[in-house]
């Protein structure tokens, strides 16, 4: 039985979670767009999210805001290291969640769909735990 004290803990960390999971969604387009062609613009992320240029800019703010990126107007956007950190951190989450449901037998298209939402919201603890049962359930062959 859940406490309601659990309970409250519990949605707390999920407001938490959701707090910085379009920050984190970003850093880390931002990264992969700068990998793919050396420097991102907001039109760029626009094109990536299916959102408008506005709601791209005012996301852009907040992240210079935070410490998470740097740009100029019209210019191309960059992250900080403070942003970078961020970034390589959401995207091993994200790979350990995706490599986990893979583990499992799910398809490739779901897997890349579901540990796009899970990575957000997976505590240490069990991103640790799905780590080993990767590592327990991996073949030799597997690399």
């Amino acid at each position: 039985m859940v406490k309601s004290h659990d309970h409250s803990q519990s949605h707390r960390r999920v407001r938490a979670d959701h707090a910085t999971e379009l920050a984190e969604d970003y850093v880390e387009a931002i990264d992969d767009i700068c990998r793919e062609s050396g420097s991102c613009r907001a039109v760029d992320l626009a094109r990536r999210f299916g959102v408008s240029n506005v709601t791209v800019t005012r996301t852009v703010s907040r992240l210079v805001r935070d410490g998470y990126a740097q740009t100029e107007p019209y210019g191309p956007i960059e992250l900080t290291p403070k942003g970078k950190r961020v970034a390589e951190h959401a995207r091993a989450r994200h790979q350990i969640v995706y490599r986990f449901l893979l583990s499992l037998g799910v398809s490739e298209k779901t897997a890349s769909v579901d540990s796009e939402g899970i990575e957000h919201h997976v505590s240490r603890e069990t991103l640790h735990a799905m780590q080993r049962f990767i590592d327990h359930t991996a073949r030799p062959s597997d690399g």
